[in-house]
């Protein structure tokens, strides 16, 4: 029976496919173990990756996806400019160079580019298409379980990021609304709403208000937030205010939430948002709101952590309660992770965008503190500095003993 923390799975079981269900052989003997399996080839796996390889520690890098930063390269719309933001709290410099994003803004393609020659330069080896399963706990480390194959290593870096979309939380639904924009023609001619008062949804805004005055488009963008305030970087800010000079038409609705999703009487597909509240009088109010086809709707809310998957694993986390958290959303699953990054199960750490917005950081002397946590291409790749270092002075450690 195990007890809360510990991982669900036994020493001695055999690893299952979660998919078909069916054991999958073992052959031990055969298997390499390494340093450091890590989990994700984002910035904070690369950096995971080039830090070991620095430090003569043996790794291997799996990547669910075909293309190192396979994360960016779906979630970032085309022409999307990447910035070297470092967070106040940090003074920099990028932990790792050559993973740093241009001064000069350059375009995610321009960036990803780069990333692929430097990944060659340095002759870091990822295994692509390995989608993991599982992590089996054994004898001197882990068994990492992916799709195709298993891989056993002393330690575990988690880097596969923040990719659960956060619920729209209608009546209704709303399966169709974009979490992204995948093509700005498709938007052309038809107004089009965006929600979300972040860095994401600004980028949007942006990018389409461009690509319709390019194409003398003056359908309206409206961008939609639940709050009266909107929060982006300077950086951002600066592109959405350079737009709105050159003509963009975007019009902006402060308190606008999600309310219906609904199929209209000729089958279309809506997505129906409250706007405004008007008091008539003896609690009589009259509510505004705006219905949008759900096929120009582009949801930027979020994206919460791999809650879920830390659970299986065993990962201990906290949930949000009143008087717990002050910065985490009351009902968040918040990882617990030491200073560097390691989890409640030793030789397990998570970094980059799998711990944010907020985690909380187990302190040397057993308190707790709940900690903000950037989700920038920076603070992933200072994370995976810290793991990597953090496992190779625990190896040498364990070698002096």
């Amino acid at each position: 029976m195990t007890r809360p923390g510990e991982h669900v799975v036994s020493y001695n079981s055999e690893p299952f496919d979660i998919i078909s269900s069916r054991p999958l052989k073992r052959n031990l003997e055969a298997m390499q173990r390494y340093d450091i399996a890590i989990v994700g080839a984002g910035p904070g796996g690369l950096a995971c990756a080039i830090k070991a390889r620095q430090l003569g520690l043996r790794y291997v890098l799996l990547e669910k996806g075909g293309r190192v930063f396979q994360g960016i390269i779906d979630s970032y719309p085309r022409g999307k400019k990447v910035y070297p933001t470092i967070p106040r709290s940090e003074s920099g410099p990028f932990p790792i160079p050559e993973l740093e994003p241009s001064a000069d803004n350059e375009p995610v393609e321009e960036y990803i580019a780069k990333i692929e020659a430097c990944v060659q330069k340095l002759g870091i080896e990822i295994r692509f298409n390995e989608d993991f399963q599982d992590l089996v706990k054994e004898k001197g480390g882990f068994q990492v379980v992916t799709r195709t194959g298993r891989y056993a290593a002393r330690n575990v870096v988690l880097a596969f990021g923040s990719n659960i979309p956060i619920d729209l939380g209608v009546y209704g639904e709303a399966k169709t609304v974009a979490r992204k924009l995948d093509n700005t023609e498709e938007h052309i001619g038809a107004p089009t709403l965006v929600l979300g008062g972040g860095n994401a949804a600004a980028d949007v805004v942006s990018t389409l208000s461009k690509a319709k005055r390019a194409a003398g488009d003056s359908t309206p963008i409206y961008w939609g937030h639940r709050k009266e305030q909107f929060k982006v970087n300077k950086e951002v800010a600066r592109d959405l205010g350079e737009e709105i000079l050159l003509g963009g038409n975007i019009k902006i609705l402060v308190g606008a939430v999600p309310k219906i999703g609904e199929v209209d009487e000729e089958g279309v597909e809506r997505l129906i948002i409250h706007t405004r509240n008007i008091h008539i009088g003896k609690g009589v109010e009259l509510q505004q709101g705006m219905s949008f086809p759900m096929k120009h709707v582009i949801a930027c809310i979020g994206t919460q952590g791999p809650a879920p998957v830390f659970e299986r694993l065993g990962l201990q986390q906290i949930t949000c309660t009143e008087g717990i958290c002050r910065i985490g959303k009351e009902g968040a699953r918040l990882i617990l992770l030491t200073a560097a990054c390691q989890t409640t199960t030793r030789g397990v750490y998570t970094i980059g965008g799998a711990i944010s917005p907020v985690h909380i950081v187990v302190q040397d002397e057993g308190s707790f503190r709940e900690t903000k946590h950037s989700n920038l291409i920076f603070t992933a790749v200072r994370d995976g500095v810290t793991a990597v270092e953090d496992i190779a002075r625990r190896l040498a450690e364990e070698k002096e003993t």
